[in-house]
């Protein structure tokens, strides 16, 4: 879906003070620099309007969260609505953001920095001359291996079979094991217990479509 140009919305991008403007400057001090504290940090990639991290944040309080988004116009959105939660309440301090391409995640943060990585009903380029673009392929499997900690997971939710079948094996083939794993999550209970629905999830369930999801852990702590 082609997301409409918001005029401006690169300058408001850069001069907010959520939005961590050179991450690069904090690698491996991320917790004691953007967030003065010691928390585990998680990151979703590709967060859309952030519904999800949002959400997550409140629920999670002693946890750092930054959503990952390269699209400005959908990031300038999602502050926005972040903004407008913000104006009836305090800000917890930790939620910020990050516009850029997940391609720079090593150039971001330090050898096993992250706790856990989210990626939520990213684009599936289901064109093969296009694989090496799925969040799931092995280059940026690559890449969260980096920046993971040990013990550390993925948890991935998909609404694209075609996509989650081809996770299923690049996954394992880059050394991560899948320690939960549903075909249709919305029918699982023990999986929904804790799910935090996306927009896009709202969406395509629905309408009846079956919602596909993992978690990978990166091996031991």
């Amino acid at each position: 879906m082609r997301i409409r140009h918001v005029k401006g919305s690169e300058d408001y991008v850069a001069q907010s003070p959520l939005v961590i403007q050179r991450p690069e400057e904090h690698k491996g001090r991320f917790a004691e620099e953007v967030f003065g504290n010691a928390a585990p940090i998680r990151l979703e990639v590709g967060m859309g309007m952030g519904t999800f991290i949002r959400e997550l944040s409140c629920r999670e309080p002693d946890v750092d969260f930054i959503g990952f988004e390269i699209n400005t116009t959908v990031l300038y959105k999602a502050l926005r609505r972040y903004e407008a939660q913000l104006s009836e309440e305090v800000d917890p301090g930790n939620l910020r953001f990050i516009r850029s391409d997940a391609r720079f995640l090593p150039d971001y943060f330090a050898e096993g920095e992250i706790d856990r990585i989210y990626l939520n009903f990213s684009d599936p380029w289901p064109k093969d001359k296009n694989a090496n673009k799925r969040l799931t392929s092995p280059i940026f499997l690559e890449h969260y291996k980096h920046i993971l900690r040990k013990g550390g997971r993925i948890e991935f939710k998909t609404d694209n079979r075609g996509l989650f079948e081809y996770s299923l094996e690049t996954i394992p083939a880059s050394g991560f094991e899948i320690t939960d794993l549903s075909f249709d999550l919305h029918k699982d209970e023990k999986l929904m217990k804790d799910n935090i629905m996306t927009e896009y999830e709202a969406k395509f369930s629905a309408k009846g479509n079956p919602i596909f999801m993992l978690r990978a852990s990166m091996g031991t702590a």
